[in-house]
């Protein structure tokens, strides 16, 4: 096989609750990620030795930091023959957006590989492999929509119903380490069962946090909330509502202020990575 392109989708939470923190530091949480069909795209070109080189054009993040460099170290781990690639990453998912752009990016290497390299590693060794990068690396392995506790890593596939968001990226990078670790964030938010959250609407326990640490954010809130039920996905920047059809949504997308940017995307029960792998089998 030679070069390989395949997409790492983002994802929304629809709600995050965080319930308890562990001694360890990490936080328990309760949450639903509802894929998108937008995203980064990866292209991967076998090499002749046994070096791994990202290209990637990311401001501020080394090269040996990025979760795609990590993800290939990983896994080559695990090639009896020690392959190398070449892997050019297309960012299109802000970074500190919480739309799981960089853990994204790291499932679909770890697929990539695994592909290329003819590993047969199961998709359930994968996980376990993507948890080492970020509890949210698990989610986009698995490729489907779901319901998850833990720190992130239990998780329990959903179909959800058709819907599309409209997606606002406020200019402003956050901080997930920053967001878990400040004094204000409750941890103490109720645990729920899963069915409960599929009737309820939940609501995001780090939003009240970012809102007072970058106005800019709770400026997007307050716009879109005049179209719809507007929230924080992840530990934010980004904020989403749902439309019932892409034509609503792109109404108000027209109407966005001129110092926003934002996108339209569709929700996916099934990732469009498992899709493009399935093909290139």
């Amino acid at each position: 096989m030679e070069n390989l392109t395949l997409p790492a989708p983002g994802k929304l939470n629809l709600f995050l609750h965080i319930t308890a923190q562990r001694e360890d530091g990490h936080h328990e949480l309760q949450t639903i990620f509802q894929l998108i069909d937008y995203g980064d795209s990866l292209t991967f070109t076998p090499r002749d030795d046994k070096e791994i080189l990202v290209n990637a054009k990311i401001p501020g993040l080394a090269a040996k930091n990025n979760l795609v460099m990590r993800a290939a170290k990983l896994i080559q781990q695990h090639d009896k023959k020690r392959r190398g690639i070449e892997i050019t990453l297309r960012k299109r998912l802000p970074i500190g957006g919480g739309l799981g752009g960089g853990s994204s990016d790291a499932a679909t290497t770890l697929h990539a590989l695994n592909t290329l390299w003819e590993l047969d590693i199961s998709t359930e060794h994968l996980m376990h492999l993507g948890k080492q990068l970020g509890a949210d690396v698990p989610v986009f392995i698995k490729g489907r929509s779901c319901w998850a506790e833990g720190i992130g890593e239990i998780i329990t596939p959903l179909t959800l119903p058709d819907s599309w968001f409209l997606v606002i990226i406020p200019p402003v990078s956050v901080s997930t380490t920053e967001i878990f670790f400040d004094k204000q964030l409750t941890r103490d938010t109720a645990k729920q069962t899963m069915s409960t959250s599929l009737i309820e609407t939940g609501v995001n326990d780090c939003q009240a946090v970012v809102v007072k640490r970058f106005p800019v954010v709770a400026k997007a809130l307050d716009w879109l909330n005049q179209f719809g039920t507007a929230q924080m996905t992840g530990t934010g920047a980004c904020i989403f509502a749902p439309f019932a059809t892409k034509a609503a949504a792109e109404k108000v997308l027209t109407e966005l202020p001129k110092d926003l940017k934002g996108f339209v995307a569709r929700g996916l029960n099934t990732s469009p990575l498992l899709t493009a792998l399935e093909a290139n089998r």
